[in-house]
């Protein structure tokens, strides 16, 4: 679809086409997705992003001056603007500034988004992206009772009490019900995610993308959730974890985890002048809102208006990275733009990677950029991406990039 695909830069988020004014994505790199309290548990969310912020940096040949800001999205970290943090700890200069954003599990797409829409409003700036996750130290919150006393909390409250408000799995089981996925469908989904993961890391397509941690003494280099050794029957085996004779389990939900990723945002003016040979084009982006009983559905929501306005069908899309939070949700929001399972994910999910929270929607465009460069770079047609995640409180981000060789 290369002809519709030169047309969406005409209109870049409502702008005329100009260079200057076009946003693209230079550089994506990720740290190793790890477990919580696991391979990762010594480093802060500042420790996990400042070297990606180092690395981008590095890799993209930029001067560290010329930066304009660092947007950067978390979920649960301790506020304080960690954005600045990491920038400083990553040896930028203290003329580069930060700001933290904070939708939930959409922050990281969010914080990329909130910068190529800095970059369409003019002035060839330069900036870095992404979002950051330390569940293995967010602190601990807790409300202050009217005595003076602290309340302790084990999260966040996304509604008023007449909205609903239910914790991520039932969230997650009342989707499958009211859409009809059966336990079957979302276990070989899950297990499908598991598998790519582990060809993926085996065929080392994930490794151009991910920079190396220290943490406790040990380099850290590689994802540690996909799980070779799983297969179907052992899946069945797993209980309801969320709802009595429910359907959604530990088997087909992601498991919480610690990671940072981050991009280089930049005008395709200033990418051909500073000599870069192939972009994400961030064409469009849309956020919904959805019923927050059933937030797992938000990401379909935005992705299917994001589409509609963009006059694209689902087929016109080559790669669709969904952050599979649980594989009820994941179903849901596919089946909802009519786009076939097997075509998203190709190396694997959050099911097998685990979800970094505020990191994760910046992990989908690292994986659409690494994709893109892997099955398009010698090709002569470009390719459209869309990133897809859904949030908490009744609500999902989606993004359309293009990738182009410039």
């Amino acid at each position: 679809m290369i002809q519709g695909c030169n047309s969406l830069a005409d209109i870049a988020f409502g702008t005329p086409l100009d260079p200057s004014r076009q946003p693209v994505v230079l550089a994506a790199l990720r740290t190793p997705v790890c477990r919580a309290n696991g391979k990762l548990k010594a480093l802060r969310a500042t420790d996990l992003l400042a070297p990606v912020l180092a690395a981008l940096v590095e890799s993209a040949g930029l001067e560290p001056a010329d930066i304009d800001d660092v947007v950067i999205g978390n979920a649960v970290g301790g506020g304080g603007n960690l954005a600045r943090f990491a920038a400083l700890q990553a040896g930028l200069p203290v003329s580069v500034p930060g700001i933290t954003v904070d939708r939930q599990c959409g922050s990281g797409l969010d914080a990329i988004v909130l910068a190529a829409r800095l970059v369409a409003a003019g002035g060839d700036p330069v900036y870095l992206a992404g979002g950051v996750e330390s569940v293995s130290t967010a602190p601990a919150r807790a409300y202050r009772d009217d005595d003076g006393g602290l309340d302790f909390y084990a999260r966040a409250t996304f509604a008023p009490p007449a909205f609903g408000d239910p914790d991520m799995g039932v969230a997650a089981e009342n989707v499958a019900t009211h859409f009809g996925i059966s336990r079957e469908r979302q276990d070989a989904y899950a297990l499908e995610s598991h598998r790519r993961a582990v060809r993926a890391s085996a065929a080392g397509r994930f490794d151009a993308e991910t920079v190396p941690l220290d943490s406790a003494g040990n380099t850290v280099t590689t994802d540690d959730g996909p799980r070779k050794s799983l297969s179907g029957s052992l899946m069945a085996r797993f209980p309801a974890a969320f709802v009595p004779d429910g359907t959604v389990t530990a088997a087909n939900s992601c498991f919480d985890a610690d990671a940072a990723s981050a991009v280089v945002v930049t005008s395709l003016a200033r990418a051909k002048a500073m000599g870069a040979h192939d972009a994400l084009m961030v064409i469009d982006s849309q956020t919904a809102g959805v019923d927050p009983t059933l937030l797992g559905i938000g990401a379909g929501y935005a992705a299917e208006a994001l589409l509609v306005r963009q006059g694209l069908g689902i087929d016109d899309v080559d790669l669709i990275e969904f952050n599979e939070a649980f594989a009820s949700q994941t179903l849901a929001c596919l089946d909802d733009i009519g786009a076939d399972p097997a075509r998203a994910n190709l190396d694997g999910g959050a099911l097998a990677l685990g979800h970094a929270y505020g990191a994760s929607g910046a992990v989908l465009v690292t994986r659409l950029m690494a994709q893109a460069r892997q099955r398009y770079a010698a090709s002569a047609r470009g390719s459209l991406g869309l990133a897809m995640i859904s949030i908490a409180g009744g609500m999902g981000t989606s993004a359309l990039l293009q990738y182009s060789r410039l």
